[in-house]
Parts: structure tokens; C-alpha cells; sequence
């Protein structure tokens, strides 16, 4: 099996001012993305499974996918994008 984890295009770029800003998003929203971040956020990991009905856990919740959901739409088409451009890039190649 090939481990793909260290070839995996990035889903971020370095701004100007040296920032890691996740493909999609601006920079206070990949800052909002990450405090939000479960996997990354243990008290909020731990409220949200002892305080399941919370509604502010809930909206925090809502939140976190909202972004997802708009990094990983933007992600997809700028990898679309990258292999056309890759492909184009190729056209010249000859395989006759």
C-alpha cells in the first residue's frame, strides 16, 4: 500500500503575512474554523457530549459544518482545476 498522507495536496495556502488560510475561506474564518474544530477543541468535545442538548453547542456545531462544507466545496474545485491545468499542460506529449 502506497502512504499517500506526505503526497496529499495541501488544503491551505501561506498568505502574505505568513498565515496558514484554509483554501476557500478568509483568514478570520480559518481562525474560526479551528477554534470550532472538535477534533482539535477537547473542552468542546467534552461539553458536547455531556451537554447534548445545549443549544449553543448546537450552533457552534452548525457553525463548524457551515465552514467545512465551504472549504471543502472550494478545496474540490481548485483540485479540478489544478489536474486540468496538468492535463493541458501534457497536451503535447505524443502518445502514438
Amino acid at each position: 500500500m502506497i502512504d499517500q498522507r506526505h503526497n496529499a495536496p495541501r488544503r491551505y495556502f501561506v498568505d502574505a503575512q505568513g498565515h496558514r488560510v484554509l483554501i476557500g475561506l478568509s483568514l478570520e474564518e480559518t481562525a474560526e474554523f479551528e477554534a470550532l474544530d472538535p477534533s482539535q477543541n477537547e473542552t468542546a468535545q467534552f461539553a458536547s457530549e455531556i451537554c447534548v442538548n445545549d443549544g449553543a453547542v448546537a450552533a457552534d456545531e452548525v457553525r463548524w459544518l457551515e465552514l467545512y462544507s465551504k472549504h471543502e466545496g472550494a478545496w474540490r474545485a481548485w483540485i479540478a482545476q489544478s489536474q486540468a491545468e496538468r492535463a493541458q499542460d501534457l497536451s503535447f506529449v505524443n502518445y502514438v
